[in-house]
């Protein structure tokens, strides 16, 4: 009696043990004859995006082409038959939290198939595939054909591998649109690759050289996306203003946009300033589609600086540049890049940077910590930046961005400006984006989603303009 009684805790352990062995056995095959036989019907997807516009837009190619096979896409974090991440290596703190978010999917979602894909996993092969759970790895070459690996994978207990280190330069197409779930704007990817080599920068290597996307294609796309209910399109890409296709170039994607019915705003994201046509800047000025807003990357305000980074310009061409920008377009919005610490720089070349960003007139900029890539020219440059004067630098550069913005945004208090509102919080705070990038919320108990609207601009709270 008492050796029994002694056992059965044993018995009742091994017992949920099989039980739980058994729930999986099910749960797997179940999955996997769904998979099997009806390529993605009923079967669930989610995803996770980092990085840029451009990772966010092929995000949304690779979730239609999924939904076009069956797929239902469901919310990250959610229970889902596969889980894919997109990923980002531009820094070594984006590298940390690719790696995050996957360990994160596989414990919240242990029983999903996990497919990583994008710039770290073309640049990290073997550290991806050592994470335990990880099935499916696909480089850049390859990732928006996702959905023809995806489909009849099971778990594995080693991960398949899709990666290539040649891209070619050919000029590509786009089988469907992006899928957006917020339907006020979408993503428009004309070009990838890019054949500037700045020291620090790992994206030709990640992304492979500059090839531009048909032109045809991207204006397909743009009225698919427009016919869906988008109202504003971003031109997205890695160089945008080098595209070439045949005779066409990016100021006929720009001018062919702009005439499409029902497209309210053409936002053009991040481009390099030595890229930029003055007739570009000139047309901004003179549409009523265009956005008033243009976001070009300096890095740094010192001329021995900017030379070590093997940029194109020096400081003041930079500075004559935004300047004829602003006394050209009304009203513009400009944002700008900021590197911090990069190899050998000193104090007194960062306060160069601090000058120059002063008095020029930008209404924002991102302040990014120089990362060690390995593969660039900088991280072959020995004499590194003390982490401690990294840290105060950023802190300097970020609390001047946050004074720059709000003195930009205080000078359209009083002022009716359109609004293009995007979603609402609990509260009724409707919040959206004025064509030169200010943020902007009121509160109304109407549906003012994908709606232009004109608001009187009345404060300033947490960051956001207010108004009614």
């Amino acid at each position: 009696m008492f050796s029994l009684w002694f056992s059965l805790p044993l018995w009742h352990s091994s017992l949920i043990f099989s039980l739980r062995t058994l729930r999986l056995c099910v749960i797997y095959v179940f999955r996997d004859f769904r998979v099997f036989c009806g390529r993605g019907k009923d079967l669930k997807v989610s995803f996770y995006t980092l990085g840029c516009r451009l990772n966010q837009a092929e995000t949304a190619i690779i979730a239609k082409s999924m939904q076009n096979e069956g797929y239902e896409i469901t919310e990250f974090g959610k229970p889902a038959d596969i889980t894919v991440i997109n990923t980002c290596t531009v820094t070594e703190q984006a590298d940390s939290k690719c790696r995050q978010v996957i360990r994160k999917s596989l414990r919240s979602n242990p029983d999903a198939i996990i497919a990583v894909v994008g710039c770290y996993a073309q640049m990290a092969v073997d550290t991806i595939k050592n994470i335990r759970g990880v099935d499916l790895i696909i480089g850049n070459k390859d990732k928006l054909h996702l959905v023809k690996y995806a489909n009849g994978l099971t778990k594995r207990k080693t991960a398949r591998i899709i990666h290539s280190t040649k891209i070619n330069r050919r000029a590509f197409s786009i089988d469907q649109p992006g899928l957006y779930f917020n339907t006020t704007r979408a993503n428009l990817k004309i070009q990838d690759g890019c054949n500037f080599v700045c020291s620090y920068c790992i994206i030709p290597r990640a992304r492979g050289p500059a090839r531009s996307r048909i032109f045809d294609d991207i204006i397909n796309e743009a009225k698919k996306l427009i016919d869906l209910g988008h109202r504003e399109l971003v031109i997205t890409g890695v160089n945008i203003a080098t595209y070439s296709y045949g005779d066409k170039t990016f100021i006929d994607i720009v001018k062919e946009l702009e005439k499409i019915d029902g497209l309210n705003r053409l936002r053009i994201s991040s481009i390099e300033p030595t890229t930029i046509p003055e007739e570009l800047i000139y047309l901004i000025a003179e549409s009523s589609v265009i956005c008033n807003h243009l976001h070009v990357p300096m890095q740094s305000g010192d001329n021995r600086i900017l030379q070590l980074m093997k940029r194109k310009y020096t400081a003041n061409e930079f500075v004559q540049f935004i300047e004829f920008v602003y006394k050209t377009i009304p009203d513009v919005g400009i944002g700008t890049d900021v590197m911090v610490g990069f190899p050998t720089e000193t104090e007194k070349e960062l306060v160069n940077t601090k000058k120059v960003l002063a008095d020029l007139p930008v209404s924002y900029y991102h302040v990014f910590n120089y990362s060690d890539r390995k593969g660039t020219a900088a991280n072959l440059i020995k004499d590194k930046v003390n982490p401690i004067l990294k840290k105060k630098w950023i802190k300097i550069f970020i609390e001047q961005g946050e004074r720059k913005k709000r003195a930009f945004y205080e000078r359209f208090l009083g002022n009716e400006e359109e609004v293009l509102f995007e979603q609402k919080n609990k509260e009724y705070n409707w919040t959206g984006y004025t064509s030169n990038y200010l943020s902007v919320e009121v509160k109304n108990s109407n549906d003012l989603k994908n709606k232009l609207k004109k608001v009187k601009l009345t404060g300033i709270k947490n960051g956001n303009l207010t108004g009614r």
